[in-house]
């Protein structure tokens, strides 16, 4: 670990870094975290590729594909300056939020959600781009203004509606665990930014308070998902078929796991979606609680990077947005190993890097670009009244 967080020390190249060229923002690029995040790609490949019995299609080749504009993107926004994407943050977040508008409008339904956009050669989900797009907007809200300003009420206002504006449109498609990731990802930068914990405390309370309300309002499946949670038992063959499933494939693997593609519960298919939100129970099975940690460890990496790299910018604006970032990987990793041991209920939540989808790679990789970005221009201050002339 030593020796991938090295390069995490070489903030004393240039003492501001005010004016960099092309060349020398790409030779501060951080390259053991880049490495980093294609090792967790390659596995996610090798455990599609297993998924299909040994075979590229229909998802490890379509995920490899992806990864490599991915990949490119990544790098791309890590050489943006991040005065730039301060002056966009706004901007980007109406973008997305016109695109979550436009999925009411125009989205293609799923499996009974409507959570889509069809561009004929890829399908946007507007949601998981409003992610990195949410950060980028509250980090520059809490940067223009000083932690007394923050302890008012009246300027909370604001980056609440921030929040609460496309989480309402999430939820009328529905997506209860995107919803949840927006809502949870954004407390980490209002706890960062410096609100006070009693008005955590309250809005948690009022929260709780609430359920009562918001159960009558959700669907079917939704408190079935409840149900199943509580008891899986209760419908076997049913609603609770995929936890159950999840839990003998975990518990099958035992320590150093079955050997790769020699999975008895995702071989013969008795594991659905194990492509996507269950494919941590493939490598568990195939690799057992060994590989597991493993994989486990890589992202505890990566939000060890998030971390340090949020420790070390000036700006307050780059502070926050490698915290949200990184509070969205842990919340990606958390949520999804939680839900197939049963810890908590199923949401749809994908394992970052490692399951099949194109939106949430690409969003992933947005949110790499970012960290990587807040890393290389981490010795710029922007002052609190407005952006330095570049």
């Amino acid at each position: 670990m030593v020796v991938v967080l090295s390069n995490l020390g070489s903030g004393g190249l240039e003492p501001q870094r005010s004016q960099l060229t092309l060349g020398t923002k790409f030779r501060l690029i951080n390259w053991g975290l880049v490495l980093l995040v294609c090792t967790i790609s390659a596995a996610g490949i090798g455990l599609l590729y297993s998924a299909a019995g040994g075979h590229w299609k229909p998802w490890a080749q379509p995920q490899l594909v992806r990864a490599v504009p991915g990949f490119v993107l990544m790098l791309g926004i890590a050489l943006i300056d991040i005065r730039h994407l301060m002056r966009s943050a706004y901007v980007i977040f109406f973008i997305v939020l016109c695109l979550l508008i436009a999925v009411e409008l125009m989205g293609r339904i799923g499996m009974g959600a409507q959570r889509w956009i069809d561009l004929g050669f890829f399908q946007l989900q507007p949601s998981e781009l409003m992610k990195p797009a949410l950060t980028l907007a509250l980090a520059r809200y809490f940067h223009g203004i000083t932690l007394d300003q923050i302890g008012r009420p009246l300027l909370l206002i604001p980056p609440l509606l921030l929040v609460f504006t496309p989480v309402a449109f999430v939820l009328m498609q529905p997506n209860l665990g995107t919803s949840m990731l927006l809502i949870l990802g954004s407390g980490a930068i209002f706890f960062a930014a410096g609100v006070r914990v009693w008005k955590f405390l309250l809005v948690i309370g009022g929260g709780l308070s609430a359920i009562p309300v918001a159960w009558e309002f959700l669907h079917d499946y939704q408190k079935q998902r409840v149900y199943t949670f509580l008891d899986p038992e209760t419908d076997p063959l049913g609603a609770g078929y995929n936890i159950l499933q999840s839990k003998i494939a975990l518990g099958s693997g035992g320590l150093f796991g079955k050997g790769f593609m020699a999975g008895s519960q995702s071989q013969l298919m008795f594991l659905p979606e194990k492509h996507t939100d269950f494919i941590f129970v493939v490598l568990a099975e195939e690799f057992g609680m060994v590989g597991a940690l493993a994989l486990l460890a890589l992202y505890l990496m990566l939000l060890i990077y998030g971390w340090v790299i949020a420790l070390s910018c000036r700006s307050q604006f780059a502070r926050l947005v490698a915290v949200g970032m990184t509070a969205q990987f842990f919340l990606y990793v958390f949520v999804n190993v939680a839900m197939v041991m049963g810890l908590i209920p199923v949401v749809g939540i994908p394992l970052p890097l490692v399951s099949y989808g194109g939106s949430a790679m690409m969003t992933l990789m947005i949110g790499v670009g970012l960290l990587l970005s807040m890393s290389v221009h981490r010795e710029i201050r922007i002052p609190k009244s407005g952006v330095t002339d570049l």
